[in-house]
């Protein structure tokens, strides 16, 4: 039957999967319920689906998995016990963060407190060493006062420590024989160093990255030793198993359970990935992406094709300094409950009643009403359609739901239900300016890509109240996050801080500080089995003017000819000008950082292209149904996707329907398919 790639996103309702035969290129999706409290066993249902229909497990050949373990655990608060090692008189470090509160409606909520330390200052140990900022030792490492600064960490039994020294990215060594005594002190606990984790300039923020690595790190290590296991029981032994990493790349099991960190927005990456073919597809360069799932909503913006990327960022309120996707992210799902406040005033989110129980309408045991039931009661989506008619929803239970809201409220629940959305659709509206306009950008040059298993949903009705260009539909929007994971490479991220300015360096040195990190980049994808012909390695500097507290990074040229550094510098003001409005060529710039990316080239999965079957839009009408817009109820036309042919065209007010998503096409919008199958949506008329 040919041999397959499997990729599986995990979402907090459902787990997305992809399979692909890469000998005919077909593609098949399923959605099975996650398992909040084992992943792993929704994951080898997915698998076994495939395997029940007669393909071998040894014909799965490539298994990628976007994970929110490490995410999920953050976020709840439900790491491992850790502690921190770092440099004598250097404890408050952690406490005092940025020394600032974050910006934002925080800076007018007087109640606003920072999100709790993950390591208190009781499990926090000072090291006696000392290193200057030049890398020189200013005081050699202390054991014997290590050893003794252990005690107290070794009877509170701690199950994680992390290392950070002062300017360690400099001069590692002491951060290295460290583990090597708490390897004999402490021989159970894992470790993890900052000169490892994230070896780059700025106490606070390496300090916190290395704080949540050891954070997550034995609880990610557990799961992906758990789903190999699992994985391997079921006779699946492929090499090439990866997880999605923040930055968009995939990395193996084995690199990932070292590096935790790098996955806290493992899953909603797959999903930038499969946006930006969507850009090579459609030829349309700048898109929002709108990824509604069960839980949360996540967007992000693609300018010219290519994905806003970070150096740094913040997750419920805690720096992490690694490369990442920027997403936005809400708490705005299909689970969001709406309750009535002891106010008496309407509250949607930011709780969700996740896969268990679960919206009402799925008969598992829920009482209060989501976003789902309201989409139900408002005729958007259907009883006996969802998930392609395997799973019938439940009306009435939807209808009493949002009727526990309305009567307190003294309204119609169909204007409850629709106030209800109104006010989710607002909350989403907020994240998509907030990486958009607030940014300087207009969005009347942008479409909304809208995936996930509830983004069709709501995007015609956001794209239009923010007037937006149009709406893009992709042809699996609610496995799209997992189709992503399809077209991913491997992608390791490396970083070298090293203080110099531009002027003073020249071309063979900026060339000599790479010449290791590009060797240790090649050696371990060829380990992880890439040959040299499909590795390639991007080169980049963070740079700023003198004095700065900021960097911005620079794309480097594979060769640097002689004048290549004056380009660069040029290239940096330009930059600079462009992302601040301003520019001084006649101030000097500093080289902060040196970065490289090493990439695994992983053989691309061919998209199918369609041709028009001839089929007429009217066939594929499965039937009409009452659907409420903005106070008026219609009769409208729900389309069966997969009887949609090329070329197809259909107005709103309608509904199509296809197995893994549900999409609204707005009164005044109209639809059309083009050749890859996307439903294109734009506004009033154009």
């Amino acid at each position: 039957m040919g041999q397959y790639r499997v990729t599986v996103d995990t979402g907090g309702t459902f787990s997305d999967f992809v399979y692909v035969n890469e000998e005919t290129d077909d593609v098949s999706i399923a959605k099975i319920p996650s398992t909040p409290d084992d992943p792993s066993r929704a994951i080898l249902a997915g698998v076994q689906l495939l395997i029940d229909k007669g393909v071998k497990p040894d014909d799965i050949t490539y298994f990628c998995h976007g994970t929110t373990v490490g995410t999920n655990a953050l976020l709840e608060g439900k790491g491992v016990k850790t502690g921190l090692l770092v440099t004598k008189g250097f404890r408050g470090i952690y406490e005092v963060q940025e020394q600032s509160r974050p910006h934002g409606h925080v800076i007018f909520d007087i109640l606003y407190d920072r999100p709790a330390l993950l390591v208190p200052a009781s499990l926090t140990a000072e090291v006696p060493e000392r290193v200057s900022f030049q890398g020189e030792v200013l005081e050699p490492l202390d054991e014997a006062g290590l050893r003794a600064a252990l005690q107290p960490l070794k009877r509170s039994d701690v199950k994680s420590l992390a290392v950070c020294l002062l300017f360690s990215f400099l001069h590692p060594q002491h951060e290295q024989r460290v583990r090597e005594i708490l390897a004999e002190e402490m021989p159970d606990v894992e470790v993890s160093l900052s000169s490892e984790v994230v070896p780059q300039i700025r106490e606070y923020y390496r300090l916190s990255t290395t704080v949540i690595n050891a954070y997550l790190q034995p609880i990610l290590a557990h799961y992906i030793a758990n789903l190999e296991g699992r994985l391997t029981g079921a006779g699946v032994t492929t090499r090439q198993k990866y997880i999605m990493q923040s930055n968009g790349g995939m990395s193996t099991f084995a690199a990932t359970s070292k590096k935790a960190v790098a996955t806290v927005l493992s899953g909603p990456a797959g999903g930038i990935t499969a946006s930006v073919q969507a850009c090579r597809t459609t030829g349309l360069q700048n898109l929002i992406t709108f990824d509604m799932g069960g839980t949360s909503c996540d967007v992000a913006l693609i300018k010219d094709g290519e994905p806003s990327v970070s150096h740094r960022g913040k997750i419920d309120g805690r720096d992490i300094a690694l490369p990442m996707i920027d997403i936005n992210t809400v708490s705005a799902g299909g689970g969001t409950l709406a309750r009535v406040d002891r106010f008496g005033a309407l509250e949607v989110g930011p709780q969700s009643a996740g896969a268990v129980p679960g919206p009402a309408c799925y008969g598992r045991g829920g009482t209060e009403p989501t976003i789902t039931d309201c989409n139900l009661a408002l005729g958007y989506l259907g009883e006996d359609n969802f998930l392609g008619g395997k799973m019938r929803l439940k009306r009435k239970a939807a209808l009493d739901a949002v009727e526990s809201v309305a009567k307190p409220l003294g309204m119609d629940g169909q204007d409850a239900a629709e106030g209800i959305v109104r006010i989710i659709n607002v909350k989403m509206q907020e994240a998509v300016k907030a990486i958009s306009t607030m940014r300087g950008h207009d969005l009347r040059d942008f479409h909304l890509l809208a995936f996930g298993g509830a983004g069709p949903l709501h995007a015609g009705r956001i794209a239009a109240d923010l007037n937006m260009a149009g709406v893009i539909v992709p042809l699996f929007p609610g496995v799209y996050s997992a189709m992503g994971l399809v077209m991913s490479d491997v992608k390791h991220d490396y970083v070298r801080s090293r203080m110099t300015k531009v002027a003073s360096v020249d071309e063979a040195f900026v060339d000599a500080q790479f010449a290791d990190l590009v060797a240790h980049a090649r050696e371990e994808l060829k380990v992880e089995g890439f040959a040299e012909s499909a590795i390639e390695i991007e080169r980049s500097l963070d740079m700023r003017y003198a004095g700065q507290g900021y960097e911005i990074s620079v794309p480097l040229p594979a060769e640097l000819k002689a004048g290549a550094l004056a380009q660069m510098r040029k290239n940096f003001d330009e930059l600079h000008r462009s992302q601040f409005g301003h520019t001084a060529p006649h101030e000097p710039v500093e080289i902060i950082s040196y970065r490289l990316r090493g990439i695994g080239r992983v053989a691309p999965v061919k998209l199918p292209e369609f041709q028009p079957q001839g089929l007429k839009t009217q066939d594929a009408i499965r039937e009409h149904r009452d659907m409420r817009f903005d106070g008026k109820t219609l009769s409208c036309p729900v389309y069966q996707r997969e009887k949609l042919d090329v070329g197809a065209t259909f107005s709103g007010p309608c509904v199509v329907d296809q197995l893994d998503c549900t999409t609204v096409v707005f009164p005044g919008q109209q639809a059309r398919v083009d050749n890859h199958k996307n439903i294109i949506i734009t506004m009033g008329g154009a």
